[in-house]
Order: C-alpha cells, then structure tokens, then sequence
C-alpha cells in the first residue's frame, strides 16, 4: 500500500509538471515585491505567503494539467515530447485523472481561503480559465488568438496581480505592470504553439500556430516583445512603476534581449525558451532592485 501511495504522488507530480511552476511563482514573487518594496513579505504574511506559494506551484498546475492531458491525448499520442506523459504511457487511467483533478482543484480553493477571499476569486478564475482553454465546447487553445490571452492573462497579469493581493488590495495593482507583463507572457507564449506544430497539426487543434504558420508567428511574437519592452521603456522614461533610474540600463539591454528572443525563437524548441527566460530574468532582477531601493 505505501508503494503504491508512493508510486502515486511520483505520478501526480509529474502530471503537474514541476517545471512549470515557476512560470507562476515567478510573477508572482514579482507581485509581492511591488507590493512590499522588499524582497520578502512581512513576517505577519509569511504565512500566507507559504500558502499561497503552494496553490500558484502544485497545486494550480496539478489541477489545470490534469484537465488539458485529459483533453489533449489524441494530440499527445502524436508528440514525442508528451511520449512520456503518465495518461500517454498509460502509467495513469483517464478516471484516475478526473479524480485528481477534481482533488487538486478543490484543495486550490480550500488551501486559498487561508490566504483571503479575492485570492479565492483570482484561483477560482484560474481554474475556470484552465477549463475553458481545455475542454470543449469552448476549448480555448484550438481557437487562434483566445489561446495566446488566455495564458498571457494568467501568467501577465492574474499571478503577478495574486503576489500583490497577498499584502495589499488587488485593485491597487498598478495597470501598467499588468500590460508589460501580459505583453511578455504572450511573447513567450507564441513560440510554444511553434513547438507543438505538427503534433496539433496531426490532431486537428488550431492552434496560434496551426492556423498562421510559424513564420508569422515567429513575426508575431517579435513585435509582442518589442512592444512589451518599449512600454517598459515609456515608463521608465515617466517614472510610473518602471523605476527611472533603469532607463539607461534597459537603453543597454533592449537590443540584446530583442536580438536574444529573435534568434532563440526562429526555430524554437523547449531548450531556447528556457534559455529566452533565463536571459530575461537578469534585467528583472535588476528592475526589482531598483524598485526596492
């Protein structure tokens, strides 16, 4: 019984993908340093803020990729990147994945009221967004240009909007972080569809990338980055949200991460995302500390 109990968290674990969990944790963290203008929250919120970190980590992604594996078997069958997926492999049985997900997702709402009741609202939308980008009829992600929203919403704005709700007012967020980040998560976004191409294309899912073809939306996720850095640019330049004092360094660094993202996306595989993100990450930092200071 203890080996199959153990055998059955390593599954599950896999299900959510752990390297994923970042992709919220990150602005997430962000949202809660704006808040607090310091690189950790008050004791007060700690907490809370360990809390919170599990529901945006484990327990979102559980809920939210149970729910797509269920629906995108067909297309993972043809992707040797899912080849090695538990419901592909069939290491997990379709009803064991409904129960988890239905597990995961109630524990996300439970395990959120402790944090407060707008994040309940902003988990629970993440939920329903992850339902809707997943499961007909609406099935988000074989609509062209719904797909690309709904991750760039959840990632751009509802977890970095989350990180902040954990200290302050989530209607105090500041829009214009909003924009910037909706703008960069849909960049990073776009690539993606590329990647899974000729499996949705094998599976009949219109995707961003099945319906326009990668060249366009290589073109696409380009000005989607340019654009998100000029806006960070604007407010630098104005000194709303962006910290003045990184004008100059972005000056510097705008090129290089336009250049970074244009090469690494051509041909973009799940290596040089990693790589864009990560080269991403040094100027975040860097505004994060301007922030604070």
């Amino acid at each position: 019984m203890t080996t199959l109990s153990g055998r059955s968290a390593v599954l599950l674990v896999a299900v959510s993908r752990p390297w994923f969990w970042p992709v919220s944790w990150v602005p997430a963290y962000l949202g809660t340093v704006l808040a607090g203008r310091s690189w950790f929250p008050e004791r007060a919120d700690l907490p809370r803020a360990a809390v919170a970190l599990l529901v945006l980590g484990p327990l979102i992604w559980a809920a939210v990729l149970a729910q797509n594996d269920l629906h995108d078997l067909r297309s993972d069958r043809e992707n040797p990147r899912k080849a090695s997926a538990p419901l592909v492999t069939g290491a997990v049985s379709e009803a064991r994945l409904r129960w988890w997900y239905r597990a995961a997702a109630l524990a996300c709402v439970v395990a959120a009221l402790f944090v407060g009741p707008l994040f309940v609202l902003g988990v629970a939308g993440v939920l329903v967004l992850g339902w809707a980008y997943s499961v007909p009829p609406l099935r988000l992600k074989t609509r062209p240009g719904w797909d690309v929203a709904v991750n760039a919403l959840v990632v751009g704005l509802v977890s970095p909007a989350a990180g902040w709700a954990i200290t302050d007012p989530p209607w105090t967020f500041p829009w214009q972080f909003g924009l910037i980040g909706v703008l960069f998560a849909a960049a990073l976004y776009v690539p993606t569809t590329v990647t899974d191409l000729a499996a949705d294309t094998g599976a009949g899912d219109t995707t961003f990338a099945v319906r326009f073809g990668a060249r366009v939306a290589y073109r696409i996720g380009v000005c989607l980055w340019a654009l998100a850095l000029a806006v960070a640019l604007v407010c630098a330049a104005l000194d709303v949200v962006v910290p003045r004092s990184t004008l100059l360094p972005q000056l510097v660094t705008v090129p290089i991460l336009l250049a970074g993202y244009a090469v690494l996306t051509r041909r973009p595989t799940i290596a040089r995302m990693a790589v864009v993100s990560v080269l991403f990450a040094i100027p975040t930092v860097g505004f994060a500390s301007a922030y604070i200071g």
